[in-house]
């Protein structure tokens, strides 16, 4: 071959006899094929040979293999956000006329997904308590077809009774949906207490480094994984295999960050508590918290996100804000860091005062993304913010 043809066409050796210690980035767009008649068939079905990096790449599938085993599911779609994953269910699974039941408290962009739902596609939705089947079932319609659901409600910490819900969306013959995002597989594997998808966004502290955008569907059975995955591959949203790679690599050390984000929150609701500028603190594993008992059942630990309620309303939270020092200003979760935010302003700025109630988010509520750090240090910087 000529200069010009053997720069294209470099060779690719293959590892044969050994097996990389970390998991390789495949930086491809595309993989060969020798036999046409096997190109053709694995253009179309998941779990497959190597296509299309729309449809499977080896580091993105390693990654949504090692988080479908850390929920038990069947199979997983890593995306390229958690708003991504949570479209590719919805979009996936919902049509025009459809009924979604939905927990009153949830993230604001999953309220601003379901609202868009409802005006622009005819999609209908009911809100119930997090931890009442007798409301979910109260809500059926013959139009129902799925329950959506988080562990641990974002901001202000509600718990869902995921083993009361979600057997009661199975003797209904509803699809059960969990954001597991706030717990991790490590605090809750809602696939065990009956769900039938668990998401994630993979943003937060499976990748844990705040350097990674990306989410994850998990299945409990490869039939509702293979519908969903058709429309995924068509909506196109697909994660970058570094994104994938970098997330891997962070969920080696999730074990041991968990641990040290539970045990800070904890130091810091119990200070919080007891303070005179805070009205509220939401952190289920305060005893006082609604769902203190119900997160005694379903959670192994009470996890790193508290909110709290300033007594001072906007303006206290306006003078917290602007005086934290250590903690940053920033969105998102899950990372090293000790996030702080105003979800009325940010997170929830989308909703209206009735749908920020039905959530429990104040003007005076701040969200506090405990990190790594030392606790000591950590309620320092907010004592002063506080003062």
């Amino acid at each position: 071959m000529r200069p010009e043809t053997r720069t294209v066409h470099l060779p690719k050796p293959s590892v044969t006899g050994s097996v990389p210690i970390s998991m390789p980035i495949y930086q491809t767009s595309g993989f060969v094929f020798d036999d046409p008649a096997a190109f053709a068939e694995e253009m179309g079905r998941p779990g497959g040979a190597y296509v299309y990096g729309r449809y499977s790449n080896p580091t993105v599938r390693a990654l949504e293999e090692a988080v479908a085993g850390l929920e038990g599911g069947a199979a997983a779609i890593a995306t390229g956000s958690g708003m991504g994953a949570i479209n590719c269910v919805l979009l996936g699974l919902l049509q025009p006329g459809d009924h979604l039941i939905a927990q009153e408290a949830l993230y604001g962009g999953t309220a601003a997904m379901i609202n868009d739902l409802v005006s622009r596609f005819g999609i209908t939705v009911s809100y119930v308590p997090e931890d009442d089947p007798a409301a979910l079932r109260a809500a059926v319609t013959p139009a129902t077809k799925l329950v959506y659901l988080e562990t641990i409600a974002n901001p202000v910490g509600q718990v869902a009774d995921l083993p009361a819900m979600c057997s009661a969306a199975r003797d209904l013959g509803l699809i059960s949906v969990v954001d597991n995002t706030f717990a991790t597989p490590l605090l809750c594997r809602p696939l065990e207490l009956g769900a039938d998808i668990v998401l994630h966004s993979v943003t937060k502290y499976l990748s844990g480094h705040a350097d990674v955008v990306g989410g994850i569907a998990v299945f409990a059975d490869e039939e509702l994984h293979g519908k969903v995955w058709h429309f995924a591959i068509e909506l196109g949203a697909t994660p970058d295999p570094f994104a994938a790679w970098l997330s891997l690599r962070g969920m080696q050390t999730l074990a041991l960050r968990m641990e040290r984000h539970c045990a800070n929150a904890r130091h810091l609701a119990t200070r919080l508590a007891a303070h005179p500028a805070v009205s509220a603190v939401h952190w289920a594993g305060l005893e006082n918290h609604r769902s203190h008992e119900v997160a005694r059942k379903v959670l192994a630990d009470f996890g790193g996100v508290l909110a709290f309620d300033l007594a001072g309303g906007r303006a206290a939270a306006d003078s917290f804000m602007a005086s934290i020092r250590l903690a940053l200003l920033a969105p998102s979760l899950g990372g090293v860091e000790t996030l702080v935010l105003h979800p009325a302003s940010t997170s929830h700025r989308a909703l209206n005062a009735a749908e920020l109630a039905r959530t429990g988010v104040t003007e005076g509520t701040v969200r506090l993304a405990v990190g790594i750090e030392h606790p000591d240090d950590l309620w320092a910087d907010i004592e002063q913010a506080l003062s």
